[in-house]
């Protein structure tokens, strides 16, 4: 006589076997099975932060419970790895470097002058940088009354050198590995696009840090009235789309951010101060100052009204 409970128990069994292959086997296809930790994470935070700003104004908060400082820190730090060394780099026009053949004397007055620790070393153009000069092995010459070195370029240490492309954390990454704090960012030409420091990168975590060498925040972009708007060329265009009203200023095919960057992409050259340039959009931008070598302020000029078929004038 069959075992009907042996037979039942194999049955459901393999009922359960059967269930649970399917589940493996559909899982496989089912890339959103559920949110990811990452996403986790924003949406407890987007929570907690509603109900921060819900909560009554003199209602203290819970003990153990993130204060909006932390928030805003845990928030960057989940975004922190979508940024690459583009994203966070000082901008070309911004670097403070010297020439080799610069003088010791000038090379410690311009330490002086913008209270940097660690400067860049090109030999000739800011496309070939050879070095760093470290700030702590200047002053131990001053300290100690000691004549300079013949060649104060003996002295010279070396950056990282990382592409647009890395990520920050990979070059946070190498800067921890090669006990480095500066890193060079090269283009896809391998020339010099612009420099990371440890703090540009912390400040993507932690927010702007700024010592008693910073200098207080100017504007950048001012208006002038009737349609016009004076700026400097290290404006970001994001920034800039902002305050002037109009988001296709920042629309740009090619890999630029600064609205000095933006008139070098459409001049296809570094314009001339009285140069105007005119982007796709209809605005007008006007090169007030600069050099051979990059634009410092330009002069915005908000697009002319369409006439209608018909209007006079």
């Amino acid at each position: 006589m069959p075992d009907n409970s042996r037979n039942g128990e194999t049955q459901s069994g393999d009922a359960d076997s059967s269930g649970g292959l399917w589940n493996a086997i559909r899982a496989l296809f089912n890339d959103n099975e559920g949110p990811s930790l990452r996403e986790q994470l924003e949406e407890a935070i987007d929570e907690h932060e509603d109900e921060q700003s819900s909560g009554d104004d003199g209602e203290e908060r819970k003990e153990g419970d993130l204060s909006a400082v932390e928030l805003t820190m845990l928030r960057n730090l989940l975004h922190f790895s979508e940024h690459d060394a583009d994203d966070v780099a000082i901008p070309r026009g911004e670097i403070v470097a010297i020439d080799a053949s610069a003088s010791w004397d000038e090379m410690v007055a311009l330490f002086a002058e913008h209270g940097h620790s660690r400067m860049p070393v090109y030999r000739d153009q800011l496309d070939d940088v050879i070095g760093m000069m470290h700030i702590k092995d200047v002053f131990a010459f001053l300290a100690g009354k000691k004549d300079p070195p013949g060649d104060w370029t003996t002295l010279i240490r070396q950056p990282l050198y990382v592409p647009q492309a890395r990520g920050a954390l990979d070059v946070l990454a190498d800067m921890r590995a090669n006990r480095t704090h500066l890193a060079i960012v090269l283009d896809e030409f391998s020339g010099t696009d612009g420099i990371i420091t440890i703090e540009d990168l912390v400040e993507e975590i932690v927010g702007e840090i700024e010592d008693e060498h910073d200098e207080a925040p100017v504007e950048l972009v001012v208006s002038m009235g009737e349609g016009m708007w004076d700026a400097d060329a290290r404006a970001e265009l994001d920034d800039v789309a902002k305050i002037i009203g109009d988001s296709r200023i920042a629309e740009v095919e090619e890999s630029v951010d600064t609205l000095g960057g933006l008139a070098f992409v459409l001049a296809e050259e570094v314009p001339e101060p009285g140069r105007v340039l005119t982007h796709p959009s209809g605005w007008r931008i006007e090169v007030t100052a600069g050099d051979e070598t990059h634009v410092t302020r330009l002069r915005l000029h908000a697009p002319q009204p369409e006439k209608n078929e018909g209007e006079d004038g």
